[in-house]
C-alpha cells in the first residue's frame, strides 16, 4: 500500500506511521504511540508528525482517529489551541516604531497568569447553545480571560514574509475554560473506564459513544474551540489598534485561523471517524494553514496538499527538543540572546526561567519542514522581528 510516512512501525495491533526517522523520536513519545495503536477503537493506523515529543498520554504531534469513543486527552487540556496570522500592508517598518507597538501590546493583552481587571464585553464570547454544564460554570471567568495570551509556547509576533509584507501571528488557546472542560471530562472518563473494568493507558481515558457524556464532551470542547477563536481575534484587535497608533495609513487583510488541538467528525478511507489532533494541524488540499518555528527562526505560512495516509494533516510547529526542564539545565543563556540579537530580533529571553522558550530547545524547522513535504506547500516564509512570549 502507498504510504508518504518516512517509517511504519508494524509491531502494534494498528501501524504507526512516522513523518520522522523512527530513531528521531523519544523513547517516551515512542511508548505513548504503540498504546495509540493498541486502542481497541483506534481507526487504521497512528499518524505522527515530524514535531512529535512526549506529551500527557498521546505525543504532541499525533494524529488518532477512532470509531465509537472520543478521547478528551487526545485533544488535550488547551482545547482549541491554535495559530491565527493576519497580513498589514505595510512592506517595512522600523526598530522605534515596532517597540512603540510592542510596548502598546503589552500593555493591552495581559500575558502568562495574568488576566484583564476588567470583564471583557460580552459581544467577544460566544453563544451558549443548549447545555453546557462546565462552560456555563466558567463563563463569568472566561469573560475576564477573553483577549489574553496565556503562558508557556503562547506568543505574539511581528514577522517579515518573503511576500514582502510584514505580518502578525498569535499562538494561543481557550485558557482556564478548555482546562477545566479536559480535566472534568477526562475524570469523568476514568471513571466510567474504571467501573466498566476497561481501564486505559495512562492518559488515555475514552468516552464511549454510548455515554451521556460523549456528546456533552463534543459540545463543550465545540464551545471552547469557538472561544479559543474568539481569544485569539480579540488579541489580534489589539494588536492591529496598537499599529493604527503607532503607523499612519496601515491596513490589515488575509486573516488565517487554524486549531491543532481538537477531535472533529470527518470523513477518511470511507468511513465516518472522530479524528483527535493534539499539536497537529488540518492540511486539506488546498487549506491554509500555519507553522511556526521558534522567536530565533522561520515560521511557514502553508497550503494543505490533502495527504490521505496523515489524515490530511501536518505538524503544527517545530516541535520542541528538549523538555522545559532540560532547556533551563542545560542552555546558555548568553549565547542563546546573543544568537536573537546578531538577528535584530526583539526578543523575549530575559532571565534562565525564558530558556525554555530559546530557539535551541526546539527542533530544526527546516528538518521538519523537510519531512512533510508531502503534506504540505510553502505559500510565504515569515522572518521573526519582535516576539511577546506568554
Amino acid at each position: 500500500m502507498h504510504t508518504s510516512a518516512k517509517a511504519v512501525i508494524e509491531t502494534e495491533a494498528l501501524p504507526i506511521k512516522l513523518w520522522l526517522a523512527e530513531e528521531q523520536m523519544e523513547a517516551g513519545a515512542l511508548e505513548q504511540a504503540r498504546n495509540l495503536a493498541n486502542l481497541p477503537f483506534a481507526f487504521r493506523h497512528i499518524a505522527i508528525m515530524p514535531d512529535t515529543h512526549q506529551g500527557y498520554g498521546m505525543p504532541i504531534g499525533a494524529v488518532l482517529a477512532t470509531k465509537g469513543a472520543i478521547v478528551p486527552n487526545a485533544v488535550g487540556v488547551d482545547i482549541g489551541c491554535g495559530m491565527c496570522s493576519l497580513r498589514t500592508t505595510l512592506e517595512e517598518i522600523d526598530a522605534d516604531d515596532l517597540k512603540a507597538i510592542m510596548k502598546i501590546v503589552r500593555e493591552t493583552v495581559p500575558v502568562g497568569f495574568s488576566h484583564h481587571d476588567e470583564p471583557q464585553d460580552e459581544a467577544w464570547m460566544p453563544r451558549i447553545k443548549g447545555e453546557l454544564p462546565i462552560v456555563s460554570q466558567e463563563y463569568e471567568r472566561a469573560l475576564y480571560q477573553v483577549g489574553t495570551l496565556g503562558s508557556g509556547n503562547h506568543f505574539i509576533e511581528i514577522q517579515k514574509g518573503s511576500d514582502g509584507y510584514i505580518w502578525i501571528m498569535i499562538h494561543s488557546g481557550s485558557r482556564n475554560l478548555g482546562f477545566t472542560v479536559a480535566n472534568h471530562y477526562d475524570d469523568l472518563a476514568k471513571q466510567l473506564n474504571k467501573d466498566a473494568g476497561n481501564e486505559a493507558p495512562e492518559g488515555l481515558a475514552y468516552l464511549p459513544e454510548s455515554s451521556e457524556y460523549f456528546k456533552l464532551y463534543q459540545d463543550e470542547m465545540n464551545y471552547c474551540l469557538e472561544f479559543a477563536l474568539a481569544n485569539r481575534t480579540l488579541m489580534m484587535e489589539r494588536v492591529k489598534a496598537a499599529f493604527t497608533e503607532v503607523v499612519s495609513d496601515v491596513g490589515f487583510a488575509d486573516f488565517i485561523n487554524k486549531p491543532h488541538n481538537f477531535a472533529a467528525e470527518e470523513k477518511h478511507f470511507g468511513e465516518t471517524v472522530i479524528v483527535h489532533r493534539k499539536g497537529a494541524t488540518r492540511a486539506r488540499s488546498g487549506e491554509w494553514g500555519m507553522i511556526p518555528g521558534s522567536q530565533g527562526t522561520r515560521s511557514f505560512l502553508v497550503k494543505g496538499k490533502g495527504e490521505a495516509q496523515s489524515f490530511e494533516s501536518c505538524s503544527h510547529g517545530a516541535g520542541r527538543i528538549m523538555s522545559r526542564s532540560q532547556a533551563r539545565k542545560r542552555l546558555d543563556l548568553k549565547e542563546e540572546v546573543d544568537a536573537l540579537k546578531r538577528q535584530g530580533i526583539l526578543h523575549a529571553i530575559r532571565n534562565r526561567r525564558d530558556l525554555d522558550e530559546a530557539p535551541g530547545s526546539y527542533k530544526d524547522i527546516d528538518e521538519v519542514m523537510q519531512n512533510q513535504t508531502d503534506l504540505v506547500e510553502v505559500q510565504v516564509e515569515l522572518q521573526p522581528l519582535a516576539v511577546i512570549k506568554g
